[in-house]
């Protein structure tokens, strides 16, 4: 009996031994940690990780640079939105606007409209603009209030945004009247224009609409 038990203790630390030689002989990191199973590896069905979603892309700005987009030009047209242009006697004589910097290639147009037989709609408007055209409308904004006189220390009238129509990009239209009516001015910024106009005594409504038909016509 004492004979088999020691036979029994020597088998158990045999087969321990065994083992431990079968644990040594994995492969470790350096550290004597065991490598895992590379992750490369595919997982078993039911355990693969998803995978990261794609963003949605997103859609660019109204006044953003199309490389691929036919550069527009502005116009004196004879009739802009059913305006005729005023006759030479009437025509602006100099540029009331500072339009900002002007480069050669840039064409700067500037004519009055008649939408009464006492008011006329000033227009200045550039074309072949490289940099940002919001802030190029931004610039002709401020010197049209500065041109009608409109007073700063009563703020900065809002600008409200119009529907684009056709030619898209963006357009604004801020009252600059302390009441409901009055002087107006409105704007338009697309991939290479940028234009503002005067409307005496409209409505942000009015002269938004004829604004937009104007453009049809100023804009080729």
């Amino acid at each position: 009996m004492r004979t088999t038990g020691r036979r029994r203790l020597a088998l158990i630390i045999a087969g321990a031994a065994l083992a431990a030689g079968a644990v040594g002989c994995q492969p470790d990191d350096g550290y004597g940690v065991e490598t895992l199973p590379s992750a490369s590896a595919d997982p078993s069905p039911g355990t693969r990780a998803p995978s990261p979603a794609t963003p949605e892309p997103t859609s660019p700005s109204p006044d953003a640079k199309d490389p691929g987009a036919t550069p527009r030009v502005l116009v004196t047209a004879p009739v802009a939105g059913g305006l005729r242009r005023a006759s030479q006697a009437e025509a602006v004589s100099d540029v009331p606007v500072d339009p900002g910097e002007m480069r050669e290639d840039m064409h700067l147009v500037v004519a009055n409209y008649r939408v009464a037989s006492d008011r006329l709609v000033l227009f200045e408007g550039v074309d072949n603009v490289r940099e940002d055209t919001s802030k190029r409308r931004e610039h002709l904004f401020r010197g049209m209030l500065d041109h009608i006189g409109w007073d700063y220390e009563l703020g900065q009238p809002a600008a409200e945004p119009v529907p684009a129509g056709p030619l898209g990009g963006s357009v604004e239209c801020a009252l600059a009247s302390l009441s409901d009516s009055g002087d107006v001015v409105c704007g338009w910024a697309d991939f290479n224009t940028a234009a503002v106009a005067h409307f005496p005594d409209s409505t942000l409504r009015e002269a938004g609409a004829l604004f937009v038909r104007m453009r049809s016509d100023l804009e080729k």
